[in-house]
């Protein structure tokens, strides 16, 4: 994985990223709208007819795209694009902002970014890209200002779990990076940070 190279996202790279995520919109049409739309938005496009499927979640991206607003990191290998990750300000995440089980751990906290999913074709995992795609989510964070780094990791307990389901990354990836990986105190459900500043 020597030769992969790994940028941010912005209008004229959105062609790569449409490739990359291919007609189905990667997990099966999401076009990884989930966490940056409301949940009856996001059910309403994956269950639209066929040719219509995931229509909504892909506009959604493309806009974020449009607009210049880094939606996240895509992997380069030999000139080709080759995995993804979505991370921006926590307030970019519709769904955060909703959920009643990742609320904030700290409503008053100031400049938390989140990192919400991974994607990458199946002859591209158990390569070590996701690591280098969160070394890269980490510094490409703390170069925008973000002061914590937050995910909400899949706890496999050491094993393997199915890749649909482990789209947020898992906790032992996080743990190497040096997270710090805690239950949320409302939900229970795994949350990693990550602090960028003293």
């Amino acid at each position: 994985m020597s030769g992969v190279s790994i940028r941010p996202v912005t209008p004229e790279l959105w062609d790569d990223l449409a490739g990359l995520f291919g007609p189905t919109g990667a997990y099966g049409y999401c076009w990884c709208a989930y966490f940056r739309r409301r949940a009856k938005d996001y059910t309403a496009s994956v269950d639209a007819p066929r040719p219509e499927r995931g229509l909504g979640n892909r506009e959604v991206l493309e806009r974020v795209t449009a607009e210049g607003r880094v939606p996240g990191l895509l992997a380069y290998d030999d000139g080709q694009p080759c995995g993804w990750v979505s991370l921006g300000p926590r307030s970019d995440f519709v769904r955060l902002a909703h959920s009643r089980t990742l609320r904030p751990v700290d409503p008053e906290e100031r400049g938390v970014w989140s990192l919400v999913c991974f994607w990458m074709p199946p002859r591209r995992r158990g390569k070590g890209l996701a690591t280098l795609l969160l070394d890269a989510a980490i510094e490409h964070a703390r170069d925008n200002g973000a002061r914590v780094l937050e995910a909400y990791p899949v706890d496999t307990a050491g094993g393997r779990a199915p890749t649909a389901d482990v789209y947020t990354g898992t906790v032992a990836l996080m743990r190497r990076a040096g997270f710090t990986c805690t239950r949320h105190p409302s939900s229970g459900r795994p949350i990693a940070r990550l602090r960028l500043t003293g």
